[in-house]
């Protein structure tokens, strides 16, 4: 189903009144299926026709699990339903129970419009060109006031007007990249203006390596370092780590995601994978590149006896290049990536059968 007949599906047969088995709602619940192409494979993607009584506003959000996973705190991306279903709004929304259970409603709805205006008015205005700063569900009080007091930018589509499917898409890949950008504004203006960001502080879940200056004074006190350490991944290493391994199980591999301190090992045709996955923060595509080589030449080395060396993979969030993919390859390491189609990675990952097409 394409992303246009997928809109238009669910605003021209969504019941409130019908009930959660209803066709529109289990379509809604359908989301990931449909987004999980045009979305970064870290993202967490949901959608809803409420809880128990049918939402007056349907939605598909979807997460940067390192923010939140949930609608009710933090920023997230958001196709919003009007009331009337006449219209749907791809907005940059924030969460707004944790603000109400803290400041009751109007209190919250003014802090959130508060925010919103402050990330808008810090945007570049390039960036913010040709999007909405308000939206209009209906005006209910409740959610779908919260939500239109949390808008900070958003394409209003007609339902009956909606545009091409590549311009959807467009769309899409356009507020998702604002998305990450305001993340990282929006923490700018926490520190340098304090009293215009209310929200609260996400917990940071970033890499943290028990191992930074440890120098062991054997292999074995390594392994043993190295094995029994806790290594904390944030949700988007982990989300990306669960859908491919899912990729991997389709494509006929014994795949394991659960084999500390390696991400992922995977295993067809007589040949063993030992499989690195990176998250690019920001774009920082070297960076994650560096980290994956060197994990990778670590764990082969440490982990796997002389005559029997695994064959090595890097699996990333996003494209990397092609000069970081014939890097990867000259080092002997196989690259694969997330793409609208499925996983695109280097030839060596192709002809392995670990992605679908070449870069």
């Amino acid at each position: 189903m394409t992303l246009r007949d997928y809109l238009h599906t669910v605003a021209s047969t969504y019941d409130r009144t019908a009930g959660t088995g209803a066709p529109a709602a289990k379509l809604l619940r359908s989301a990931p299926t449909v987004f999980e192409p045009y979305i970064p494979a870290s993202y967490i993607i949901k959608g809803s026709a409420g809880n128990g009584a049918g939402a007056f506003c349907p939605r598909v959000s979807f997460f940067d699990p390192d923010e939140t996973t949930t609608a009710t705190r933090g920023m997230y991306l958001v196709y919003l339903f009007s009331e009337d279903l006449k219209t749907v709004s791809l907005s940059l929304n924030q969460g707004v129970t944790e603000l109400r259970e803290t400041f009751g409603a109007r209190e919250a709805d003014k802090r959130l419009r508060g925010e919103a205006a402050a990330i808008r008015d810090a945007l570049p205005s390039n960036m913010a060109g040709g999007l909405n700063d308000v939206i209009d569900l209906g005006g209910r009080p409740g959610l779908p006031r919260a939500y239109e007091a949390g808008n900070i930018l958003a394409h209003v589509y007609g339902i009956d007007s909606l545009p091409t499917e590549q311009a959807l898409k467009a769309d899409l890949r356009r507020m998702i990249q604002l998305y990450q950008d305001a993340l990282v504004l929006r923490e700018d203006l926490r520190r340098t203006t304090r009293e215009l960001i209310t929200t609260i502080k996400p917990k940071v879940t970033g890499d943290q390596d028990p191992l930074l200056y440890f120098a062991p004074k054997s292999d074995t006190e390594y392994v043993q370092k190295l094995t029994a350490r806790e290594l904390k991944k944030s949700r988007k290493h982990e989300t990306l780590v669960k859908r491919y391994g899912a990729f991997l199980a389709d494509a006929g591999f014994t795949a394991g995601t659960n084999v500390h301190p390696r991400d992922l090992v995977a295993r067809r045709d007589g040949d063993e994978w030992l499989i690195e996955a990176k998250v690019v923060r920001r774009g920082n595509v070297s960076h994650a590149v560096r980290e994956a080589i060197g994990q990778l030449a670590t764990y082969a080395f440490l982990l796997y006896p002389e005559d029997s060396q695994p064959r090595r993979m890097a699996l990333f969030t996003e494209a990397i290049g092609d000069v970081y993919v014939r890097l990867l390859g000259r080092q002997g390491i196989a690259s694969v990536w997330p793409t609208e189609d499925g996983w695109a990675g280097s030839p060596e990952a192709v002809n392995a059968g670990l992605a679908q097409k070449e870069a």
